[in-house]
């Protein structure tokens, strides 16, 4: 989760500065919103990894309890001779 912390960091950062400066904005004011943007992205892809995590334990577990026999192995009930 660190790492994605980090990396959402450093993406926004980049994304936000980028526009900003793009826009002529000023320099305090596109680190301000490089600033903004780093916050906001880490936070979307901490999320998105706390619910990509949880998928892929749900789809671990249903794989565990799939892991028994398929077919039942008790003997088919055989019409009895009379």
């Amino acid at each position: 989760m660190k790492f994605l912390l980090l990396i959402g960091g450093a993406v926004g950062f980049a994304i936000g500065l980028v526009f900003s400066w793009l826009e002529q904005g000023s320099w305090p004011s596109s680190l301000w919103h490089g600033c903004l943007a780093a916050y906001a992205s880490s936070w979307l892809l901490v999320w998105w990894g706390k619910a990509w995590q949880k998928s892929l334990h749900q789809a671990w577990q249903e794989r565990q309890n799939l892991s028994g026999p398929l077919i039942s192995r008790s003997p088919a009930s055989k019409p009895t001779k009379a």
